[in-house]
């Protein structure tokens, strides 16, 4: 059992659910083409994934392009075999993590580490994914629910998961929207992660979703200036 690897292939599958056009026009791909490498507008699967091996170089995660392909075939199952859905999820998860990384979060860089496997996971590592996973879910219904046709591509996505990472998924897609107690289990060091995995999931061009991250940042207690670091390394305006 691994929520580390839920978390990244939830990323993935949540791409190929929302379509990667779409998704990598999101906070995520938006910070990686930020990172300083051309965007990867209409590039095909393989182009992508050398595009963000190249974006993750940049951001200084260990490995570059090499990791991507690693983390990639560790993954398995459909997330692996995603392609350009699946590069541009692991994608924007990396950007999330930069985002977070940027307003302070020492916890986002050593989640980093353990992603990419330069580290060892730990239980409080594993406990902060599944609150990520949490709040990517959440933020993802802002602008209305994930309907049952997006949970079961999500979820064939993923590929093989364990019956209490499933579990877990499952109960997350059908709750109702509750940042008051997302931000009450939300611990000091991982509030800059929260959110930035929220502005990864949705666009922020609706009223909605603007409102969504306004109310979550006043509920997390970020200051306008760690949201404002967060967005500028996502590449929000």
């Amino acid at each position: 059992m691994s929520f580390i690897r839920t978390l990244a292939t939830l990323a993935a599958g949540y791409a190929a659910a929302k379509g990667h056009e779409k998704f990598k026009d999101m906070g995520g791909m938006a910070g990686l083409q930020n990172a300083g490498t051309a965007g990867a507008g209409g590039a095909g699967g393989a182009d992508l994934q050398s595009q963000m091996g190249d974006m993750m170089s940049k951001l200084g995660i260990p490995g570059g392009s090499g990791m991507l392909g690693q983390i990639m075939g560790q993954l398995g199952g459909g997330a692996a075999g995603a392609g350009t859905a699946g590069a541009a999820g692991l994608g924007g998860l990396m950007s999330a993590l930069g985002g977070a990384a940027a307003a302070g979060s020492e916890s986002s860089a050593q989640m980093m580490d353990a992603f990419t496997g330069t580290t060892a996971a730990t239980s409080t590592m594993e406990d902060n994914a599944k609150l990520m996973i949490s709040a990517m879910i959440q933020a993802a219904k802002a602008d209305g629910e994930i309907d049952g046709d997006e949970q079961a591509k999500i979820l064939e996505q993923m590929g093989e998961l364990d019956a209490e990472e499933r579990a877990f998924i499952e109960a997350e897609l059908a709750k109702p929207v509750d940042v008051q107690s997302l931000a009450m289990a939300t611990s000091e060091q991982m509030k800059a992660q929260v959110y930035a995995m929220s502005v990864m999931a949705i666009r922020v061009d609706t009223n909605s979703e603007v409102s969504y991250l306004n109310t979550l940042a006043a509920a997390l207690g970020l200051s306008d200036e760690t949201r404002a670091q967060v967005h500028k390394a996502m590449g929000i305006g």
